[in-house]
């Protein structure tokens, strides 16, 4: 074929009953052209318009089985919502919602009152706040408490999270001026007096989610901050990253910074959690009120579907074992050892594959030396990508020669859904 071979845009799309057939016959098109002048065949045009057309209205954003063993994936959108926590959002989202009315007065109401009491009752802050990650929620506590002021943090929790973003930066952001104190490995609550002078505002903590420090260390401890912090009438920041509400290994808890002395604390939703992407921000009620009024607080601000999300995760939690059965993560990590082998023993009778022994991990830049007892069914390494291109997708960890498809991060229905998959993908 050559370019005065081709058909024109109107002539390709013509008897194809779809608004954007014009668009996409243009895309052909040029890409047809594109293929001529390299040498190559651009094929049956035809058939990749409707090719073009199915993949313009393919929705992007697709449920993945994650497959990998990592608990928390970031990559894979990190906790899967509990179902109390979907119904919430189906039920708010179909329609209008009371999001910022209340109903008792007929006046205008805070989207921060539909999760506030709950996150009150669960951590035991006076007050609490919902922003979009926790990210937001940092940048907005030393945004409201220490724009143009010093924040003293240890050298030792300048600490890098996903996607190259750094604590310093969100201080940066913030308007605050860093003050490190301590060296890498260790930093003691002296320190932290030593540096505190006139232009201090707040004493910053961060917990080391994404990496342990061993051998010669030291950091002081929440309580040993909260004294230095209560000498000097300045608040305590305590950045905890993941968030606990439940006991996970040897996660810190909301409920024990808070005890400990902090004045607020910052954590994701969407982590240990196990609810939606959302920063929360729990403590004393004067300096919530200060980041509820600071200007950067609505461009910030949770969404209603998130808050929906939120309170259904939460709502789960007044019941510590229902919570441990229906929230995912929970779960997942959990779950003893003997289960998940025998849904790898299904799996790998489904599908012909072995039964391997793994560790599974919590991810999510949570516990990263924790280690979860697992097992995965293996099969073949050539049926990595075709089952990332499948429908659902399904991704699994390439290791040794082979696919392995741990199951502590499967369902049993999932596991199903992974042999079909499987089935399919050699065909």
């Amino acid at each position: 074929m050559n370019l005065r071979d081709l058909p024109s845009v109107d002539e390709l799309a013509r008897g194809t009953d779809d608004p954007i057939a014009i668009e996409a016959a243009r895309t052909v098109l040029a890409r047809a052209r594109e293929d001529i002048q390299a040498g190559a065949e651009p094929g049956d045009l035809r058939d990749r318009l409707r090719e073009e057309l199915d993949a313009a209205r393919t929705s992007r954003l697709r449920r993945v089985l994650n497959a990998t063993g990592v608990v928390v994936h970031t990559n894979l959108g990190r906790a899967p919502l509990a179902e109390a926590a979907l119904e919430r959002v189906r039920e708010v989202g179909r329609g209008y919602s009371n999001l910022e009315y209340d109903l008792s007065s007929g006046s205008r109401g805070s989207r921060q009152d539909h999760v506030a009491g709950l996150l009150r009752r669960l951590t035991s802050g006076e007050a609490a706040l919902v922003v979009n990650n926790n990210a937001a929620a940092v940048l907005l506590a030393l945004a409201a408490l220490a724009e143009g002021r010093e924040v003293v943090v240890s050298r030792g929790e300048l600490i890098e999270i996903g996607d190259g973003f750094r604590i310093p930066d969100v201080l940066a952001r913030s308007g605050a001026r860093l003050v490190e104190v301590g060296t890498t490995n260790r930093t003691r609550a002296a320190d932290y007096e030593h540096a505190v002078g006139p232009e201090t505002a707040v004493l910053l903590r961060v917990h080391q989610s994404n990496f342990r420090m061993v051998g010669f260390t030291e950091l002081p401890s929440v309580g040993e901050l909260a004294k230095v912090a209560r000498r000097h009438d300045l608040p305590l920041v305590d950045d905890l990253g993941s968030g606990a509400l439940a006991r996970i290994e040897d996660e810190p808890s909301v409920r024990a910074s808070l005890e400990a002395g902090a004045d607020l604390v910052c954590f994701s939703g969407d982590k240990l959690l196990g609810g939606p992407q959302a920063g929360i921000v729990v403590g004393s009620a004067e300096l919530v009120e200060r980041l509820r009024r600071h200007p950067l607080q609505r461009a910030v601000r949770a969404d209603k579907l998130t808050i929906a999300a939120l309170e259904g995760t939460l709502g789960l939690y007044l019941d510590p074992e229902r919570a441990a059965r229906e929230v995912p993560v929970l779960r997942m990590t959990a779950e003893e050892p003997d289960a998940v082998r025998a849904r790898a023993e299904r799996l790998a009778g489904l599908v012909g594959g072995e039964v391997e022994e793994t560790v599974a991990r919590i991810g999510g830049g949570a516990l990263p030396l924790a280690e979860l007892p697992s097992f995965a069914c293996a099969i073949e390494e050539e049926l990595a990508a075709p089952l990332r291109l499948g429908e659902p997708p399904v991704v699994g960890v390439v290791r040794d020669g082979r696919l392995l498809l741990d199951c502590r991060t499967l369902s049993d229905s999932d596991a199903e859904e992974v042999a079909a998959a499987v089935t399919a993908a050699r065909g």
